[in-house]
């Protein structure tokens, strides 16, 4: 059994293995102010109804047309952030998620001074108090919170080992567990290689890809 879940672990990782912030371009483990805001960025708008690839697009977009910090972000006016998204998968939801944006912005610098290691230290090392405070940012529900904090546990090593649901899903459909602790121990607890084991299982299950996965590794 724990042969056939290592050989369900590589082929998931061989397929699937990369982290979404290692998709974008942005470098978590310098655990610094512009690529945590990215991701923080990215979790708002993946909690749009949209796709997972629409919302990599618009969050690309919005780091080509250079709103990649608060202060950027904050000096953009309502019409560019709506162009971008527009053009980009959100025409739906463009004015919706332009303005959550603005508003997410406007409480990071007035709360954390733009700074979401400060979130972090306000947080004390406690998983649920720090999901609870990202909570706090306009857009961000118990969905986008985990995003972020399935991407930062990288760097943020109090948060790890973490898995949201999504990714605890496809793992029971994969028979690797369904829980934070055996999906640990498939990778004996290896940080770096956790984070691409959890974002291939989000993955898997936004590809519908499990039998496969299964069929390979038998």
């Amino acid at each position: 059994m724990a042969n056939k879940r290592h050989k369900v672990v590589e082929v998931l990782l061989d397929r699937h293995g990369e982290t979404f912030a290692h998709e974008l371009g942005v470098d978590l483990t310098r655990n610094t102010p512009t690529p945590l805001f990215r991701i923080l960025g990215l979790a708002l708008l993946t909690s749009a109804p949209v796709g997972a690839d629409q919302a990599m697009r618009a969050c690309r977009a919005l780091a080509k047309a250079g709103l990649t910090t608060p202060r950027k972000m904050a000096d953009s006016s309502w019409e560019e952030r709506v162009k971008v998204l527009n053009g980009n998968g959100y025409a739906r939801y463009d004015e919706k998620t332009a303005s959550q944006l603005e508003a997410l912005t406007e409480h990071l610098q007035a709360e954390y001074a733009g700074d979401l290691r400060k979130l972090r230290e306000r947080a004390n090392g406690d998983p649920a108090e720090a999901r609870r405070l990202l909570k706090e940012f306009k857009g961000i529900g118990g969905v986008g919170a985990d995003i972020f904090l399935r991407e930062v546990q990288i760097c943020w090593e109090e948060i790890a080992p973490f898995a949201d649901k999504m990714a605890l899903k496809s793992s029971a459909k994969l028979g690797l567990g369904d829980d934070v602790a055996a999906l640990s121990e498939c990778v004996k607890g290896d940080t770096p290689r956790f984070c691409r084991l959890v974002a291939a299982l989000v993955r898997s299950q936004l590809a519908k890809d499990h039998k496969q996965i299964l069929k390979e590794a038998s």
